[in-house]
């Protein structure tokens, strides 16, 4: 099995003003003449992490990493309770892309998203076709309701009822049919231990559910007090709106994505974003190869699903 290249530091690093108050975090990483890839992070609120720059061969990719609106290093932090999530939007984050590409002086570049980051690659690559080589996607989420409905209506408790039991905990019982609107109340208490609360038990759900085997080093940084405040704020900010798309959108406007080679890594056992949608994807986008890993689940470091990761990073390398 592959493993992710070695561990490397950022060679340049800035704080790009995108509006609103907003400031994104962004490094570079590898080839400052290489070939330019965007690595678009999950959640939407996750955050980037160093072992995302080492999917990309360093002597061969300009890497750029950036911390979407609210998450990560990006200012202001979405976990406080006064930090407003308004101008926080899909389009919101297209845009921020395009200004980043312009601020790195960019042409096109390979976008690699993973989860939510797969959603807001399709989003970008629909929006900006000509501004994307490849599309490498992993975990593929499009937001329609049914995906929605399958993580927090309670269809995915069929195979995680002990897990699920867990985000029910603090809802109370009378607001247990909606448990979307429920967190965004919680979240929006002005008592912190009702707020924290809330935010580790989201947490905890979509980090129990990651992996086909327990990863207790991931569910400790995930369910981190402020990691999962900002994480838990952003997503259900997001999904109370269905990610600020149709339902459907991104696959009616797959055509756009014609002429654009692309890979979809999709663990066979995915709970989180189950293959459903991949499969969906891959029938809706003929340039796409979609490679079903057997034994994994949502996660990019599990070993076949990192297999394809870095087959596909490295094929779309320059020679």
């Amino acid at each position: 099995m592959r493993e992710l290249y070695p561990h490397l530091e950022p060679h340049t690093t800035g704080m790009l003003p995108v509006g609103g108050g907003h400031e994104l975090y962004w490094e570079e990483c590898g080839d400052p003449a290489g070939k330019p890839v965007v690595f678009l992070h999950g959640g939407p609120g996750s955050g980037c992490r160093p072992g995302h720059r080492r999917l990309f061969d360093p002597e061969r990719y300009r890497i750029v990493l950036f911390d979407q609106r609210g998450a990560g290093n990006s200012t202001p932090n979405a976990g406080r309770i006064d930090a407003d999530l308004t101008g926080n939007t899909t389009w919101h984050l297209v845009a921020d892309m395009e200004r980043l590409r312009e601020h790195l002086g960019v042409d096109r570049w390979q976008v690699f998203g993973g989860s939510w980051g797969s959603t807001l690659a399709l989003a970008y690559a629909e929006r900006h076709p000509d501004r994307v080589t490849e599309l490498v996607l992993r975990g593929v989420f499009t937001a329609r309701r049914k995906e929605l409905d399958w993580g927090y209506r309670g269809s995915s408790a069929f195979l995680f009822p002990d897990r699920f039991e867990k985000l029910l905990e603090p809802v109370p019982h009378d607001e247990r049919d909606d448990l979307i609107e429920a967190y965004h109340r919680m979240l929006s208490d002005p008592d912190e231990s009702v707020r924290t609360s809330a935010a580790i038990a989201w947490a905890q759900w979509e980090a129990d559910t990651a992996y086909l085997q327990p990863n207790r080093e991931f569910i400790t940084g995930f369910t981190d007090p402020d990691h999962a405040a900002a994480l838990a704020r952003i997503e259900v900010h997001y999904f109370r709106h269905r990610c600020f798309l149709e339902d459907g959108q991104l696959l009616r406007d797959a055509h756009r994505l014609a002429g654009i080679p692309g890979v979809i890594a999709q663990g066979r056992y995915d709970v989180v974003t189950p293959p459903i949608s991949a499969w969906d994807l891959h029938r809706a986008w003929p340039d796409s190869e979609l490679v079903i890993v057997p034994d994994a689940g949502h996660a990019f470091d599990e070993p076949g699903t990192l297999d394809v990761l870095l087959e596909a990073t490295d094929k779309f390398a320059p020679a």
